[in-house]
């Protein structure tokens, strides 16, 4: 074996970047029973915006509780946005490898599968053992067949769209408040705050459930923006000029009050002692704190740490994670300040509950149960990487930080010695050049392994089981490699702007003739294209939705696979309609109009159904 192949591999087995096998240990004693696992993830809260982990403002008692009594990971990192870190939990690996590197344009789809390995989810691993399986709330990692929750492991589903209440592709009109949301892909509605909305449905869940195992993933959009809320909880610290934003302590308040509701009723049902109850956040925090063009804290409260959401810099990626399991002896308010990530989440839950991966699973993380159990003697120095991207091509050299237990490189440059420095405002790459080469190495061997499917696109499927399927510019690949940004909420949607033009990726899963409409507005608004949308209802804590603008579109374009056709827009404001005979396989859909003076403008909503399959003979 020559020299060059054993440095690769001994790199390999230093940081996990190779394809592994989870590295279990053994978990505690077995009981009879196996345990509940409950999973709360928020959306866009930091480290900092919680009481117990030193915000002087904030009053969160129920989730600082939970705090007490559990195991605290105090170091430990997710992504640095939603999807991220969202792909990253629900299959143990880095998210690049599985296509989630943005949170729209087509490119926070978590693939389904390649024919060399398996993605499959927590969920599926959950429900393949016996457990009943729920997500309640935001899912953010594709809106279509066969991306759903529903089709990657989950028996009850119920979740906005996109990547938040309001986005694209979520039901038309939704604010926060009296919202329709998708049960198992069928529109229902609701009435009262989402986040009120997600747990009592939860608690129905975890009701209906008692005598059985359960997995129960309550993803919460909040405080994620736009930031609404009832006033009560707004008003709590609307007075107080250190806030730096009153409606998003006031959306973390009410969750905590849910929070408590959930633990109460655990305790009533005789469920809390065998149930793994983890609350953890998706990235820092959004709104938790203002920051100068350095990123070091100028108001507001982000527990000491340089950065916010989207940053590489330690605010932008470490947050709370909390661990209660009563009856596996996990608890007593210990903290642990091994470097962890949500890449060691899935095979730290597979290993409590003693669920087997498949072989052809792969994990970049490694079970916790060592370090959770108090037995870690001998836990491995580790590399661990995050990045940002961005983009809708995957690309090296983003934002980054390379992390060890000491160190932090940023950006592959930038070097902090974190225990020393924790706000990482003294860049030391100079005084240890070797440490920055060592680092640096580590990233390129990373990059070789994540990036190995950059070309690759996660492909919406039509002709099957979503029939019609409506797509939305969330999830268009924008022309040209660059960033790109597109309609992802519906406020600009009813601006109508931008409409980008690029293309969906898709699957033709049968043969056959496909209608092929472009539209304007969503199917659920009953508008026609040519309709204004009217002003949205008062929003609590917020803003209504402005009024929507029709577009001077005058004539429809069309362009899947190797067929082009155009046809003019119809006067009484119907959508055009394309008939197109499509082959099954992988195919791109390009769809825009243009006006008067032939400026081409993308498309919002596209409605496509198989009519007949061709005749097979």
């Amino acid at each position: 074996m020559n020299h060059t192949l054993i440095f690769i591999l001994l790199v390999l087995g230093l940081t996990g970047f190779g394809p592994n096998r989870p590295v279990l240990a053994k978990p505690p004693a077995r009981h009879a029973v196996p345990p509940n696992v409950i999973f709360i993830l928020t959306d866009d809260q930091g480290y900092g915006d919680l009481a117990c982990l030193g915000n002087p403002w904030l009053k969160t008692p129920n989730l600082d509780r939970l705090h007490a009594q559990s195991v605290r990971l105090t170091n430990y990192h997710t992504g640095t946005t939603c999807s991220p870190t969202r792909a990253s939990l629900m299959t143990g690996q880095y998210s690049n490898r599985v296509g989630v590197w943005h949170t729209i344009n087509g490119r926070s789809l978590l693939r389904p599968g390649r024919s060399d390995e398996s993605e499959a989810t927590m969920a599926d691993l959950f429900r393949a053992s016996g457990y009943q399986t729920a997500i309640f709330g935001k899912w953010h990692l594709g809106d279509n067949y066969p991306l759903r929750p529903q089709d990657r492991g989950f028996n009850e589903v119920l979740v906005h769209g996109g990547g938040g209440v309001g986005q694209t592709p979520d039901f038309w009109g939704n604010d926060y408040f009296d919202d329709t949301y998708l049960r198992n892909g069928r529109p229902e509605k609701f009435q009262g705050y989402c986040t009120d909305v997600w747990f009592s449905q939860a608690l129905r869940f975890i009701e209906a459930n008692r005598k059985n195992p359960f997995f129960c993933y309550l993803a919460i959009n909040a405080p994620h923006a736009p930031y609404h809320v009832p006033e009560a909880y707004r008003a709590a610290y609307a007075a107080n000029p250190a806030v730096p934003n009153p409606n998003f302590y006031g959306m973390i308040a009410n969750l905590d009050e849910n929070v408590g509701r959930l633990v109460q009723r655990l305790e009533e049902w005789g469920l809390a002692e065998n149930t793994i109850l983890v609350f953890t956040t998706d990235n820092g925090s959004a709104a938790g704190a203002k920051l100068d063009r350095a990123g070091q804290v100028t108001a507001g409260y982000n527990a000491g740490m340089r950065g916010l959401k989207g940053s590489p810099y330690e605010g932008g990626h470490r947050v709370p994670f909390f661990l209660r399991y009563p009856a596996g002896r996990l608890g007593g308010g210990r903290d642990l300040p091994q470097l962890t990530s949500s890449l060691d989440v899935l095979p730290t839950l597979l290993d409590l509950c003693r669920i087997a991966a498949p072989a052809q699973n792969r994990f970049d993380g490694r079970a916790l149960t060592p370090l959770l159990t108090g037995t870690g003697q001998g836990w491995p120095t580790r590399t661990l990487v995050v990045d940002t991207q961005r983009e809708d091509t995957l690309k090296p050299d983003k934002p980054s930080a390379v992390m060890t237990d000491r160190w932090r490189l940023i950006n592959g440059r930038e070097l902090y010695d974190l225990p020393a420095d924790p706000a990482q405002q003294r860049d030391v790459a100079a005084a240890f050049p070797d440490t920055v080469a060592r680092l640096r190495r580590a990233y390129e061997t990373w990059w070789q392994d994540v990036s190995q499917g950059a070309d690759e696109y996660v492909r919406l499927s039509v002709g099957g089981p979503e029939n019609p399927a409506q797509l939305t510019c969330h999830d268009l690949h924008p022309d040209g490699n660059g960033q790109a940004v597109t309609a992802f909420n519906q406020e600009a949607v009813r601006r109508g702007s931008p409409a980008l033009t690029g293309f969906w990726a898709l699957n033709v899963q049968a043969p056959g003739r496909y209608r092929i409409s472009l539209r304007r507005w969503p199917v659920e608004s009953g508008m026609k294209n040519s309709d204004e949308a009217p002003t949205g209802p008062p929003v609590p804590g917020g803003t209504a939705y402005s009024a929507g603008r029709a577009l001077p579109w005058q004539r429809a374009c069309l362009k899947i696979g190797e067929q082009s056709m155009q046809s003019a827009v119809p006067t009484d404001g119907s959508p055009p309609v394309f008939s197109v005979a499509l082959p099954k396989g992988p195919t791109q859909l390009r769809a825009w109009f243009t006006d008067a003076q032939g400026m081409a403008s993308g498309i919002f909503y596209v409605l496509i159904e198989a009519e007949k399959p061709f005749n097979s003979r």
